[in-house]
């Protein structure tokens, strides 16, 4: 099993200390997005996680507490962009502060599990293509010999995202302009021995360089464990998204980093009460199971074993 942690919320950033419970105690309950009163309880042992994805912003919760890790495969995806607080309102210094974390976590575990992402892409008339290309240059720069991947991305609007991005004034997607870039991107990146991968990207990037990459790539852990795994596509994603099929242990409106384009919060007061209700202690993310949950115990192995099985979920 590949665990995703999470596309829905920085458990990093927010919820390390719960994380670090859950791994000690060895499973965690999920409850099912469609069904909130169904909690999988999904096993966190590392006979049947194979590997685990980590997404977030900010790590510096867990860098002192990498040890923890020590039994399991770890990814990080860890995006870095050169957005200000207008954008990104709650996280820490970049320069100061965020790349240096980059850097400590990538001589802990190595360049190729510390993947830079550098996204969403958009353009206002702050961001313009020219400020795109100098800040990405900045930081690229510094992550060199810290990280072999970028995966880049432009932003897809959702209903939540559009009025939360209105103030910054976004720029109709052009396609012209987002390949111009892509390309500059790419070229900035080879030179700091970077390679550019896009991530559900439906803009064809072929002719910059950049090929269709996997965020939870199977073939990376086959690699890094050295061995084969029975990973399958995921599903109910979108066309483009090459990712192997994974468990995610997230839950949207969580996040408090209110990053005005993300499409995991669309509930600012749900944010507010799911964020009072959490507490470490629990298997849940938020709350604590009551007496009208229902836990399934759904049946889990490890891909070098067989396939991946997720009943019910």
């Amino acid at each position: 099993m590949l665990l995703s942690v999470s596309r829905r919320t920085d458990i990093p950033a927010w919820y390390a200390d719960w994380f670090f419970r859950r791994l000690a105690e060895g499973f965690v309950l999920v409850p099912s997005p469609r069904a909130p009163h169904r909690l999988h309880q999904i096993p966190l042992n590392p006979d049947v996680v194979d590997g685990i994805v980590f997404w977030t912003k900010n790590p510096l919760p867990m860098l002192p507490r990498l040890s923890e890790l020590k039994n399991h495969l770890t990814v990080f995806q860890f995006t870095l962009t050169g957005y200000g607080t207008e954008a990104e309102p709650a996280l820490p210094d970049k320069d100061a502060i965020l790349i240096p974390a980059f850097q400590q976590l990538a001589r802990k575990l190595g360049p190729r599990r510390v993947i830079w992402r550098y996204d969403p892409i958009f353009f206002t008339p702050k961001y313009t293509e020219k400020w795109h290309l100098a800040r990405f240059e900045q930081i690229a720069r510094r992550l060199q010999g810290y990280t072999d991947t970028c995966v880049i991305s432009f932003l897809d609007e959702y209903q939540g995202t559009r009025a939360r991005m209105r103030p910054l004034v976004p720029a109709a997607f052009d396609p012209q302009s987002a390949a111009r870039l892509a390309r500059g991107l790419s070229e900035i990146a080879s030179d700091c021995s970077i390679r550019v991968q896009s991530c559900a990207e439906a803009l064809d990037l072929g002719a910059a360089g950049i090929a269709h990459g996997r965020c939870i790539d199977g073939a990376l852990f086959e690699s890094l464990l050295g061995q084969p795994l029975h990973w399958t596509p995921a599903k109910r994603q979108r066309p483009e998204c090459g990712c192997a099929a994974s468990v995610d242990i997230g839950i949207y409106n969580t996040c408090p980093g209110g990053c005005r384009y993300c499409y995991a919060n669309f509930s600012p007061g749900q944010i507010t009460a799911n964020r009072a209700a959490h507490d470490p202690r629990s298997p849940l993310l938020i709350g604590w199971p009551g007496l009208q949950d229902q836990i399934i115990h759904s049946s889990f192995s490890s891909l070098r074993g067989g396939q991946l099985r997720m009943d019910g979920f």
